[in-house]
């Protein structure tokens, strides 16, 4: 007799609204301005595109993050963004629940004609986000399990559960992108 599994695994399609959630950042310039250069900053301490599911022309180390402290306020900024949706939309406070957010991953890349992402998610981070520094005006969208498309525009982020599968097709214009993965902490409460 073969030795069968104790647990089948099996997956359920559910029809649902998928959370993607998105805003503009473009009233924070200075943001957007200091995590730019940033990425030119990368790419000139550590030119090796780092290898992964990003099929671009340059992308930086997983933990950019702690490599230049340039990107910070775009973190801080997107973190408070992502609280905000969870308030907002998912009726949902992390701070009142005794959690904060923390940086888990966080990289550049810089796609050029043909390059693009395979389908993939971001799991076990909880919250995986994009942010849009330069879009060419024909630079291909990211799209969600393969039924939702989003166009995104410059100065924008796009943020989503990490374990939502999503990829980039293959762009015909140049895209410059920060992707950072937020995991969720407990704080401890000492009052």
């Amino acid at each position: 007799m073969e030795n069968q599994s104790l647990f089948q695994i099996t997956q359920t399609k559910v029809s649902a609204e998928l959370p993607v959630f998105g805003c503009s950042l473009l009233d924070h310039p200075e943001v957007l301005l200091l995590a730019r250069v940033a990425v030119d900053e990368l790419r000139t301490s550590h030119p090796a595109t780092t290898e992964s599911n990003v099929k671009s022309n340059y992308m930086s180390p997983w933990k950019s993050h702690l490599l230049t402290d340039k990107l910070q306020p775009l973190i801080d900024l997107v973190s408070a963004k992502i609280k905000l949706a969870c308030i907002e939309c998912l009726q949902t406070d992390l701070t009142g629940l005794s959690f904060d957010l923390a940086v888990a991953d966080c990289w550049c890349a810089v796609y050029e004609q043909s390059n693009y992402t395979v389908p993939h998610s971001h799991f076990p981070s909880d919250f995986a986000s994009v942010i849009y520094l330069e879009l060419a005006e024909d630079s291909a969208p990211i799209i969600f399990s393969n039924e939702i498309v989003v166009n995104p525009a410059i100065g924008t982020v796009v943020f989503f559960p990490g374990w939502l599968i999503h990829h980039v097709p293959k762009t015909q214009g140049k895209r410059i992108i920060i992707a950072i993965n937020y995991i969720k902490i407990p704080v401890m409460n000492l009052a």
